[in-house]
């Protein structure tokens, strides 16, 4: 069984940074293709960026382009996400998300099987 545990999130002040880590565990971690996804209060869950199992092709929301940078370690079983230029509209709860699948990255909610519990995200203005 997929287990995913976020890290990372916290409270930082417009234009800062903050770097996310999801540890992968249970399976072969180079067989899935991982994505960010976040969810603000009252709003749905939106995709942020995701890579394939290599790491090798990466896709971002156009909101985060420029911002934010996705990266996997397939010697440590974990993806990151590079938060920089943080927004206050950026605040939500950060969530990662596997799927055994080698083909490319994929923005839709439902091709992913795992989710972790999420870490929170909160950007001051």
């Amino acid at each position: 069984q997929v287990q995913l545990a976020e890290s990372g999130g916290g409270l930082v002040q417009t234009g800062g940074s903050l770097r996310l880590s999801c540890a992968f565990s249970g399976r072969a971690f180079t067989s899935y293709r991982m994505a960010w996804f976040r969810q603000a209060p009252g709003k749905e869950r939106e995709f942020v960026a995701a890579t394939s199992y290599s790491g090798k092709t990466t896709d971002y929301t156009d909101s985060v382009k420029g911002r934010f940078t996705i990266s996997r370690d397939n010697a440590k079983n974990t993806v990151y996400l590079q938060l920089n230029m943080l927004k206050p509209e950026d605040t939500a709860v950060y969530s990662c998300a596997a799927d055994q699948s080698f083909r490319g990255p994929t923005r839709e909610r439902h091709d992913y099987d795992y989710w972790g519990q999420g870490t929170q995200v909160t950007v001051s203005s």
